[in-house]
């Protein structure tokens, strides 16, 4: 059967393959005294708090469980306005939120609606690549753009402006960002969205991690600065409902109408149980435990990076928000492969992915590798994912510390 080129065009999700990789070391080794410890998927250790479980409990005995419309449940957009005043001092119209199957239908629905063949989306490099694949889908180009440490690993106006070229359609940004969980500072946000906006071009910024920053300096969406933003955001990481596969979408007024008729025809509505669950997520009791679960991983960054930074794995750009850290494993790979003579004879070069699967191996530690984010030296970074719990994370630590040794 023929493969269409657009499928073909679609990279593999190595995070993913990394994931089946370690449950089948971990089937291989069960029973054993080492059990697999995953820092590998960005996924909160935390479930839908109680209040969220009830009221999807409630939905399905009510019989709730009929379409919605295709934006959503009118009082679901209503609360979610209501979270942005409360929590940022923003005025956000419901009508101008759009409530969509997860994130990942938000960033889809975005790019079909404002996306055409050929157009060149910017994206700093690394960042999270499902947002390139959205782009591809859309018969889109997605463009990136090398960052640095220094520039918290984040695009700049200056960049955005060098590489602005007859096909550039707009930028694509994510603040706090995954895989780093570094955040755009909001005066240079502004200025990149000013030097779009004067070549007519888009916005959009993937804000899921908002909720968990963590510094008051970048705790700030990027709808404050213009109507005309497309900002993507979800209920799988603050919210901790992950599988519940929710999330939202604040497009212009001007461009509802035409994302809800591509909805309508893609997805015909969100699941409505976890939209009436999710009802429950901004009562007071609901927004105090997420709160206090925000507090907990900013004490598991607080205790983890500087651990990561004792052991050789230095974090270049100390993560923000979100709960990842990017670490530089080049010194870590060559103290952890001096021993092996494939690597010692210069045939093979040890990058991060040699790095994941030998910690995988010797240490039962899942990790992700930085080939799936990006080209810009990737191979010498990892991503360990703080979505663990405290125990966890010390168990991790006590492991590298003895295979790094």
């Amino acid at each position: 059967m023929r493969i269409s080129a657009r499928a073909q065009r679609i990279e593999p999700f190595y995070v993913m393959e990394m994931a089946k990789s370690a449950a089948a070391i971990a089937r291989e080794a069960a029973g054993g005294d080492r059990p697999m410890i995953y820092l590998n998927i960005g996924e909160p250790d935390f479930t839908a708090p109680p209040l969220v479980r009830q009221a999807a409990e409630q939905a399905i005995r009510d019989g709730k469980t009929q379409y919605t419309q295709a934006t959503g449940l009118p009082q679901l957009r209503e609360r979610i306005s209501g979270w942005y005043a409360e929590r940022f001092g923003l005025q956000v119209p419901a009508r101008r939120i759009v409530v969509t199957a997860g994130a990942s239908a938000a960033l889809q629905l975005a790019c079909l609606a404002l996306i055409d063949a050929g157009d060149e989306v910017l994206m700093p490099d690394p960042s999270y690549p499902c947002n390139r694949q959205f782009v591809s889908a859309a018969e889109g180009r997605a463009v990136l753009l090398p960052s640095t440490a220094a520039e918290r690993f984040q695009l700049s106006a200056a960049k955005v402006q060098e590489a602005w070229g007859a096909h550039t359609r707009g930028v694509m940004l994510a603040s706090p960002s995954n895989p780093t969980g570094t955040s755009i500072h909001p005066d240079e946000l502004k200025r990149i969205h000013e030097v779009v906006s004067e070549r007519g071009g888009i916005t959009f910024i993937d804000e899921i991690y908002l909720g968990l920053s963590f510094d008051d300096t970048y705790s700030h969406s990027a709808l404050g600065l213009s109507d005309q933003i497309i900002s993507i955001n979800s209920f799988s990481k603050y919210f901790n409902m992950t599988g519940w596969r929710l999330g939202w979408l604040v497009v212009p007024e001007s461009i509802v109408d035409t994302v809800e008729q591509i909805a309508q025809h893609l997805f015909i509505c969100p699941s409505t149980v976890s939209q009436h669950a999710a009802l429950a997520c901004f009562e007071a009791d609901s927004l105090a435990e997420y709160e206090r679960r925000r507090a907990e991983f900013k004490a598991r960054r607080d205790w983890f990076v500087p651990q990561l930074n004792a052991l050789g794995l230095p974090v270049p750009v100390t993560p923000d928000g979100a709960f990842y850290a990017w670490a530089d494993c080049s010194s870590a790979c060559d103290r952890l492969f001096a021993t092996r003579s494939e690597y010692n004879s210069g045939m093979q070069a040890a990058g991060s992915r040699e790095f994941a699967f030998e910690l995988m191996k010797r240490a039962h530690l899942a990790v992700t590798p930085g080939r799936d984010f990006g080209h810009a030296e990737t191979a010498r970074y990892v991503r360990f994912s703080t979505a663990n719990s405290m125990a966890q994370l010390q168990a991790a630590v006590a492991r590298l510390r003895e295979v790094l040794a």
